[in-house]
C-alpha cells in the first residue's frame, strides 16, 4: 500500500485491546487503541481511520453511540461492533445503524482478520479512486480513464504510433473502448481531415462496396444519383472500420488493393481515384481463427496487423474499476441532476468482484443504472442490478462456513416485519425504515417468501 492505513479499536478491556492489536497488525496498517470511547472519538476526528473496531458495552458511551457519532461524522467509515452481550435488539439497532459487521466474543481470530482484510481491502480501493480523482489529468488519456500499467503502456503505444502508422488493427473484447482508441489515434496523428467511422457488423452485405468506394449514378438498381464513398469523404483523416471480421470476402479484396495502392474505384465506374487516408481496423473476433475457416483474408490481415494494439478486458485491469465507477457516478450525478457523492464500501465490493463480461460498457450501464434509481448520496447494494447481486453478493459467511450474526438477525428483522404487515412490502419497508427496493433486495437475497 502507498499510504499507511489507520485502524482505530475501542475497548474498555486493557487485555482485549492488547489482543486486537496483535492480530490486527499488519505491515502498512497502524494500529490506535482508545479504552474510552471519547478518547477514540477524537482519534476519529483526527485521523479519519479507515476503519473502527469498537466494543459493544463500555462505561459512559456504548458502542451503538459511538456508531452513530462516527456515521455522523464520515459514513465511509467502516465500524465493526464486538460484544459478550448478544442480544436481538443490538443486532437490529446496528443493522439499521449501518454497522459494516458484527461479531460475538470471544471472537475467533482467524475469523477477525478475514473480515478486516476485506474492510481494509475496500478502503484501499476507495482511497485509490479517490486520490486519482484529485488529479483527473494523472488518469486520462484522450478521453480514456485508467490508472493500470496495461492501459498506460497501451497509451504509450498510440502515442509512439500515431503519426506514422497508415493502417492499424485495434484487438480486444467487446465493451473495452475499442472506438476510443480508434479516436486517440486519429487525434494523435494531427491529420488535418475527417474520421469517419463504418460499423462493419451494421452494414448489409450487397451495400459493402457502395459504402466504402461509393457509386457513381445508375450503378445498380436504386442508384439514382452519385454517392461518395467512405474512404473518398475521410481523404486527408481516418477511416475507422469497427468489426471488421464481419466484411464480406469480395469487399475484403477490394479493399487490400485500396490499401496497398491508395486508391479507389467507385461501384460502376471506369475512374480511379488517388487517396491519401489512414485505416483503423477493429475486432472482438480472433482473426487468426477466421483465416484458417477462410472467413478473413491472411493478406489483409497481415497488412493491418503491421501495427497491432490490444485493449485489455476490465478483469485483467481491475484496479481501474474503482476509478472508472467514479468517474461514471460524477458523469451521471450531473447528467441525472443528482447530488451522488460517492459508492458504498459493500457495494464497491461487489462491483471489485464481478467478472465484467461487458467490460468497461457493462461498468458504466451498472452505474447509469444506479444513478437513475438512487434516493441517497451514497450508491448502495440496492441500486445494483439483481443479476450483479446473484454472481457477486459479498459472502455472509466466516472461514468456519457459519452464518454471521449481523446476516442472521437482518434476516429475522425483515421475517419479522413482513409477518407483522400481512406481506405488504410498503408497511415492512416503513417498519424498518427502509426504501421499497432495499427491501425487495433482501427478500430476495435471504430467499424469503411474501
Amino acid at each position: 500500500m502507498s499510504e499507511t492505513i489507520h485502524i482505530v479499536v475501542i475497548d474498555d478491556n486493557p487485555g482485549s485491546l492488547e489482543l486486537l492489536s496483535t492480530a490486527l497488525a499488519r505491515p502498512g496498517v497502524a494500529i490506535h487503541t482508545a479504552s474510552r470511547p471519547a478518547e477514540g472519538l477524537a482519534l476519529v476526528r483526527k485521523l479519519h481511520p479507515q476503519l473502527v473496531v469498537t466494543d459493544l458495552v463500555m462505561p459512559e458511551m456504548n458502542g451503538l453511540e459511538v456508531l452513530q457519532e462516527i456515521v455522523e461524522f464520515d459514513p465511509m467509515i467502516d465500524v465493526l461492533l464486538m460484544t459478550a452481550h448478544y442480544t436481538t435488539e443490538t443486532a437490529v439497532a446496528a443493522i439499521r445503524s449501518g454497522a459494516a459487521d458484527y461479531l460475538q466474543k470471544p471472537v475467533k481470530i482467524a475469523l477477525l482478520r478475514e473480515r478486516v482484510a476485506a474492510l481494509l481491502s475496500s478502503a484501499e480501493r476507495r482511497r485509490k479512486a479517490s486520490s486519482a480523482a484529485q488529479d483527473v489529468s494523472a488518469s486520462v488519456f484522450e478521453g480514456m480513464i485508467a490508472a493500470s500499467g496495461a492501459m498506460w503502456h497501451l497509451f504509450a503505444m498510440i502515442q509512439r504510433i500515431a503519426p506514422h502508422y497508415r493502417s492499424v488493427l485495434v484487438q480486444g473484447p467487446t465493451g473495452t473502448g475499442k472506438d476510443l482508441v480508434a479516436s486517440a489515434l486519429h487525434r494523435r496523428s494531427r491529420v488535418s481531415g475527417k474520421f469517419i467511422v463504418l460499423n462493419c457488423s451494421a452494414v448489409v452485405e450487397t451495400l459493402f462496396e457502395s459504402e466504402i468506394f461509393g457509386h457513381v449514378k445508375g450503378a445498380f438498381t436504386g442508384a439514382d444519383r452519385d454517392k461518395i464513398g467512405l474512404l473518398e469523404l475521410a481523404n486527408g483523416g481516418s477511416l475507422f472500420l469497427d468489426e471488421i471480421g464481419d466484411m464480406p470476402l469480395s469487399t475484403q479484396a477490394k479493399l487490400l488493393r485500396a490499401l496497398q495502392n491508395q486508391e479507389i474505384q467507385p461501384v460502376g465506374s471506369l475512374a480511379v481515384r488517388k487517396v491519401d487516408v489512414r485505416v483503423i481496423a477493429a475486432t472482438h473476433r480472433d482473426l487468426r481463427a477466421a483465416i484458417a475457416e477462410g472467413k478473413f483474408r491472411e493478406d489483409l490481415y497481415y497488412r493491418l496487423s503491421m501495427v497491432e494494439l490490444r485493449v485489455p478486458a476490465l478483469k485483467e485491469r481491475p484496479d481501474d474499476i474503482p476509478l472508472l465507477a467514479r468517474h461514471f457516478v460524477q458523469r451521471f450525478s450531473r447528467e441525472f441532476d443528482k447530488q451522488i457523492s460517492g459508492i458504498a464500501p459493500r457495494a464497491g465490493i461487489v462491483l471489485q468482484r464481478h467478472t465484467w463480461p461487458g467490460n468497461v460498457r457493462e461498468l458504466e450501464h451498472v452505474i447509469g443504472r444506479a444513478c437513475m434509481l438512487a434516493e441517497n448520496a451514497i450508491l448502495d447494494v440496492y441500486e445494483l442490478p439483481e443479476g450483479l447481486m446473484q454472481k457477486s453478493a459479498v459472502p455472509s459467511e466466516g472461514s468456519d462456513g457459519a452464518v454471521s450474526p449481523l446476516a442472521d438477525q437482518e434476516r429475522r428483522l425483515v421475517e419479522e416485519a413482513l409477518r407483522e404487515s400481512a406481506g405488504n412490502q410498503s408497511e415492512a419497508a416503513r417498519k424498518l425504515g427502509i426504501g421499497r427496493d432495499a427491501l425487495r433486495y433482501k427478500i430476495k437475497r435471504f430467499k424469503l417468501s411474501t
